[in-house]
């Protein structure tokens, strides 16, 4: 037990140091998104449900423009529609490649649920079968400008760059690690594209690609969005990834929400503070499980490209320990037990716990895991880090590490 105290005092500890650092981001992005609010004027009107084709729609220009402004684009593209950040980067990708073209990986092995769009797992209807080939490169190339303009080909006509590690074992990457590398692709003929998943508002600047996608389910929905994602960046860039998601001609001048917008306009309002909150519990998680000698990383209170904190379990059974026990502590489903399974895109088991308002929300508290090793934990989010932290002290207490 005293180890267990001592490990909750520690957390404790960094958690006061963590609100005190990440403080003036959360102030600058803030900021930035109260100016697109006020620039894009919004009004109640623009909250109005919409339906059928959904013409007309002024609420939904008003919402692009404020995610346009809130994120530093030209414009962008916000839709319920887009089921999840995969299908986020699947139709940026749909929106500039074309059939005999080259994408080029920057940033090492892709998430595992875009593996199979790319055409890198044998999947029907994938890039394969449209003549697009998918090269990855690790990132010490795509990241080093000389290197990176190397490697690209007179097929390349996109490069993509993921914040976020993923499963593997890299540090996510701040707008000010991609800077270099978007810069030397600039004037060279292809798109940059970020997977900006998970990275959303954590620094006081978003990375400055031609385009920019994510998922509103994490960062951008301040957990108030009941899903949806978008994809922002060059207008023209914008306009065809619209054309894929409805149709040519039609692009984003179409598409209805019935159930209004009230919750994804308050949703990017209240994000810059939702990300602080869940960086603040990335750090009392980090500590504490160090405390208990799991290896982690980020190292608490260190800088971090995204809200996702890695736990080393080291084996199988603590790692099932915990995520049950995280999900016991949670606030909805807490008599639920979670168990392995095989999900759709995913080569592994994936266990995932959290019991978040909305169903495999990121930005509330939740982890997921493939059961494969060295059995890393990945939790994410914790809107508010004062239950977040009652919920990860209950949890590891549980857990038995």
């Amino acid at each position: 037990m005293d180890r267990f105290a001592n490990a909750e005092r520690r957390a404790q500890e960094v958690l006061e140091e963590s609100r005190r650092l990440h403080a003036q981001t959360v102030r600058q992005t803030a900021q930035r998104v109260l100016a697109a609010f006020r620039s894009a004027r919004v009004g109640e009107y623009d909250f109005a449900p919409s339906v059928g084709y959904g013409y007309g729609d002024r609420g939904r220009e008003t919402l692009n423009e404020v995610f346009a402004g809130a994120l530093g684009c030209e414009a962008a593209l916000v839709r319920q529609q887009i089921a999840s950040g995969t299908h986020a980067i699947a139709l940026a990708l749909w929106g500039v490649l074309r059939p005999g073209g080259e994408l080029l990986v920057a940033t090492g092995e892709p998430y595992d649920t875009l593996q199979s769009v790319l055409g890198l797992r044998e999947t029907p209807r994938s890039f394969r079968e449209w003549g697009i080939r998918t090269r990855v490169v690790g990132a010490g190339i795509g990241l080093h400008p000389t290197r990176l303009r190397e490697a690209l080909s007179p097929a390349t006509q996109a490069v993509l760059f993921q914040r976020s590690r993923g499963y593997h074992e890299r540090p996510a990457l701040l707008p000010g690690d991609l800077e270099p590398a978007l810069a030397a692709l600039r004037g060279a003929g292809v798109v940059s594209i970020v997977d900006n998943c998970y990275g959303e508002f954590v620094a006081a600047e978003e990375p400055s690609a031609d385009l920019l996608v994510g998922s509103l389910t994490k960062n951008p929905g301040g957990g108030l969005a009941l899903g949806g994602g978008y994809v922002a960046g060059r207008r023209e860039l914008v306009a065809a990834v619209a054309d894929r998601l409805t149709a040519p001609g039609l692009g984003a001048d179409v598409g209805s929400f019935p159930g209004g917008k009230r919750e994804l306009f308050q949703g990017i309002f209240l994000a810059p503070q939702a990300v602080g909150e869940a960086l603040c519990a990335a750090d009392y998680a980090a500590a504490f499980a160090q405390e208990l000698g799991c290896p982690v990383d980020p190292q608490p209170l260190a800088e971090r490209g995204d809200i996702v904190q890695v736990i080393r379990f080291g084996a199988r059974e603590p790692l099932l320990r915990f995520a049950r026990a995280l999900q016991e502590h949670s606030p909805i489903e807490s008599t639920a037990v979670p168990e392995p399974a095989q999900l759709p895109g995913y080569p592994d088991a994936v266990i995932m716990a959290g019991g978040t308002f909305v169903a495999g929300s990121s930005l509330e508290l939740s982890m997921d895991a493939p059961l494969r090793p060295p059995f890393d934990g990945y939790l994410q989010g914790g809107i508010s880090s004062v239950y977040a932290a009652e919920i990860l002290r209950r949890a590891f207490l549980a857990a038995e590490l």
